[in-house]
């Protein structure tokens, strides 16, 4: 059995990804319980940041760098993950349920015969027998399975990002940056990039929002909608969608929040004619503060909510959107 508890720290434009430090905090606690190291693994082409791994809790970072993988050619990081675990044979790996890492880990596992746990929630270390307990929703939400992996290594989930809260850098944390050569001869790519288009929009990412505004069916329409919008564009917040109004097409999909949307982790989340079940909970319930505005008292939101209001969202959020501008003046 390997003596290290691993996480990828995925890059994007030769950045560390923000995951990377939630999944240090987990890993953090994991690799506590084991009394074994911490590593972080990095693969990439002249990436900035390497060090904060050390300041987010990593006792080792092992660094990758080669121009072939700077564009995050899928095949090329595969090669260069399964060849760094052959070689160390950790105990456990975790990554980020990314675009990125739902493609990479999954080849890793397979290449490695091993098993993988997607999109976990929860994760925690069995102290009679040693082994990751791997906690994540199924049936739609209905019901928490927990995975564990006793025969194979290394043990391997996937998280998504914003489930688990990043951990206060620390600079007086010491450790040590590794560096491996990428043996990339015979590593034949089945892919090329050959334009990389970014999103182009003035609205506020709901990944990056410190205030999100969402709405449920509750709303009614998707012109009701528009009351939302005009809101969050006062408050400089993001917004947000459950699945019913995506499905109905009052919204793009790239606003739904929940087990099939995006996770968010606010500081401040209004949610709007929102029942609470359990499929948009999944993707909320980290935030910081949840004010619920709902005619229903007994509507589930309210069990999470840090302020409920029991109310009309059409009389509620005029006088919410009044109240802002009244004090902005």
């Amino acid at each position: 059995m390997g003596s290290e508890v691993w996480i990828f720290a995925e890059q994007q434009d030769s950045r560390i990804r923000s995951v990377a430090f939630e999944l240090l905090a987990e890993g953090r606690k994991l690799a506590d319980s084991l009394q074994v190291p911490l590593c972080a693994v990095s693969l990439g082409h002249d990436v900035t940041g390497v060090e904060e791994l050390i300041a987010g809790g990593a006792d080792k970072v092992y660094l990758v760098d080669d121009a072939s993988l700077a564009d995050g050619d899928e095949d090329m990081l595969t090669e260069g993950l399964v060849s760094l675990v052959r070689e160390h044979s950790p105990q456990i790996l975790l990554a980020g349920a990314t675009s990125l890492g739902n493609s990479v880990i999954p080849r890793t596992a397979a290449s490695l015969h091993t098993g993988l746990s997607p999109n976990c929630t929860r994760l925690e270390i069995d102290p009679g027998t040693g082994l990751m307990m791997q906690t994540r929703s199924a049936y739609g939400g209905n019901v928490m399975a927990v995975m564990v992996c006793p025969d194979q290594k290394p043990q391997m989930a996937t998280v998504r990002p914003h489930v688990f809260k990043k951990a206060a850098a620390d600079a007086s944390h010491t450790g040590k940056i590794v560096k491996v050569d990428f043996q990339k001869q015979g590593v034949t790519s089945r892919t090329r990039l050959i334009e990389a288009v970014k999103e182009l929009s003035d609205k506020v990412k709901l990944e990056e929002a410190d205030v999100i505004i969402c709405g449920g069916r509750g709303m009614g329409s998707p012109d009701n909608f528009q009351m939302i919008e005009d809101l969050a564009q006062s408050m400089g917040a993001a917004v947000g969608a459950t699945r019913p109004p995506v499905d109905d097409g009052w919204v793009p999909y790239s606003q739904q929040i929940g087990q099939t949307g995006k996770t968010v982790s606010s500081k401040v989340y209004i949610a709007c004619g929102v029942s609470g079940a359990p499929q948009h909970l999944a993707g909320m319930q980290t935030s910081e503060m949840i004010i619920a505005i709902n005619e229903d008292p007994t509507a589930p939101i309210f069990d999470i909510a840090t302020y409920g209001i029991v109310g009309d969202c059409f009389k509620v959020l005029p006088l919410l959107a009044s109240r802002i501008k009244a004090s902005r003046e």
